[in-house]
């Protein structure tokens, strides 16, 4: 006799769908698989439900990927230490940076993704926090921390995954043997240019731009920015 097939009522009952949920498992096959496979359709597939059961509790696949980078930010340890503000701001900008390294596709998908979550809150009330502790004027604070966030996402992105060491020495070597009498600043000191670990850069970046913050104030109403 062909087997019975066995009754839908004696199946395990699925766990009813929640936007925590989806996220965690979106979470989970970005660290297993990558970004890419973050998608409306492998999640229904992992979830056992259809993409359109999804769309309830996520708009689309850029929300998504907002969401799973607002998860991550929970991993990123924000509680500064005690001591001075501008290197306790520059510990948390570097943690933010460093977590987006660990995951090439999702520093990408950061320049254009747009967290909202709590775990984002978090992160703008901490640099705002440390910014007000500097005696950095409100409004200057405000514009930024949107600049700090730009330059640590930016720099995750461009370096994010393998490094095409073969574009980067031509780069190198084409400053080397740029002629003095067409390129004299470059000829001068070439080795400046390529100088410094990216610790030391990404470091002194962050440090310029808190500079440039604390001290240039923000436009006035009607007025353009130069």
């Amino acid at each position: 006799m062909p087997p019975t097939s066995r009754s839908r009522r004696e199946r395990p009952a699925k766990p009813p769908l929640t936007r925590e949920g989806i996220v965690a498992t979106a979470v989970a096959i970005l660290r297993t698989e990558g970004l890419r496979k973050v998608t409306m359709r492998r999640l229904a597939q992992e979830l056992d439900t259809g993409p359109a059961s999804l769309y309830v509790y996520v708009r689309d696949t850029n929300e998504l990927h907002a969401a799973v980078l607002d998860e991550l930010l929970g991993t990123v340890g924000l509680t500064p230490a005690e001591d001075g503000w501008r290197k306790r701001l520059e510990r948390v900008l570097t943690a933010y940076t460093r977590m987006l390294l660990e995951h090439p596709s999702l520093a990408r998908s950061a320049l254009i993704a747009r967290p909202s979550g709590p775990n984002y809150l978090r992160l703008i009330e901490i640099l705002l926090e440390l910014l007000e502790a500097g005696g950095v004027p409100r409004a200057q604070a405000a514009w930024g921390v949107d600049l700090l966030l730009q330059h640590a996402t930016a720099t995750a992105a461009e370096h994010a995954g393998e490094e095409p060491l073969g574009d980067w020495q031509v780069l190198a070597q084409a400053l080397r043997d740029a002629p003095a009498t067409t390129h004299p600043h470059i000829a001068a000191d070439p080795g400046a240019l390529l100088s410094g670990t990216p610790e030391a850069r990404l470091s002194w970046a962050f440090q310029t731009l808190i500079n440039g913050i604390e001290r240039t104030a923000v436009p006035t109403e009607g007025q353009e920015a130069l």
